[in-house]
């Protein structure tokens, strides 16, 4: 087994994973889903780094974790934290991302790319086929978990608390939510327009096992991940992160303008002399 990586690793790696973020968005000919991407770099970090037993020499792995990204616009990220953690080459995805027949596309694609367990972005839809997952893996009395990130912009939808009930109800504790709760849609703040406070309070309503963290903070991050009960557990945990979109970059933070978009060069630049400034004085 692979040692566990420590924080200062952990945080290297979401530099690394920022940085290949931005220069995508800057020489991508076309537009990144940055903001939330920025949003969820530390989270991804930490699961694949971290959190998710997977191993990408053996991606059939019987015993492996499963891992959705039910906000699939936010595919980048995820590619990009796959390539770090060894499941293909980062130069790949820069030569091929969004281009016809693609393993890249804008979206994860179980049929195009190896590794990815479900095919993902229509919102609203990845906790329940987690849910689906989960109670597969508990018949057949397999030990593996099922995490399931989202935005908090789509559990909006009333699909999401169905299966929130449904995984309490089947007793489903090998069931991780992973809530990137930023507090933005994609144009407009959160609580301006529907009103989800007290928001761990819901997911604690709905029986679930709440934990709630910094979604930048490393230490709370793996802290999270390190409390989950164990997979043959009788309640689902929701891990409700909160974080800012376009973390790391000032132009972007909490502006509903960069909830996609391509960079010139000079603000490439620019955005990447901040998140290296931001790492010196970590």
């Amino acid at each position: 087994m692979l040692e566990k990586p420590t924080i200062a690793q952990l945080e290297t790696n979401a530099y690394e994973l920022r940085k290949k973020l931005l220069t995508m968005c800057g020489t991508y000919d076309g537009i990144v889903h940055i903001g939330g991407d920025l949003s969820i770099a530390d989270i991804l970090t930490v699961l694949f780094q971290y959190g998710l037993n997977v191993d990408p020499s053996n991606i059939s792995m019987p015993t492996r974790d499963r891992f959705i990204l039910s906000k699939g616009h936010a595919a980048v990220c995820m590619y990009i934290a796959m390539s770090i953690r060894g499941f293909f080459n980062y130069d790949d995805i820069v030569r091929t991302y969004g281009k016809l027949d693609s393993a890249f596309g804008m979206h994860p694609c179980k049929v195009q790319l190896p590794g990815v367990e479900c095919s993902s972005g229509s919102l609203g839809h990845g906790l329940a086929m987690a849910v689906g997952m989960a109670m597969s893996a508990k018949q057949r009395k397999q030990s593996h978990r099922v995490f399931c990130l989202m935005g908090d912009g789509e559990t909006c939808e009333g699909s999401v608390w169905e299966a929130a009930m449904a995984a309490v109800g089947y007793n489903l504790g090998n069931l991780v939510a992973i809530i990137d709760r930023n507090g933005q849609f994609m144009t407009s703040f959160s609580e301006d327009t529907i009103k989800l406070e007290p928001y761990a309070g819901k997911w604690s309503a709905f029986g679930w096992n709440v934990v709630e963290c910094n979604g930048h903070d490393m230490a709370e991050l793996v802290s999270a991940v390190d409390s989950l009960p164990a997979p043959d557990s009788g309640k689902p945990t929701a891990i409700v992160c909160r974080t800012i979109k376009g973390k790391g970059v000032s132009f972007m933070e909490r502006n509903l303008g960069w909830h996609a978009g391509s960079l010139s060069e000079e603000d490439m630049q620019r955005a990447l002399d901040e998140i290296s400034a931001g790492r010196s004085v970590q």
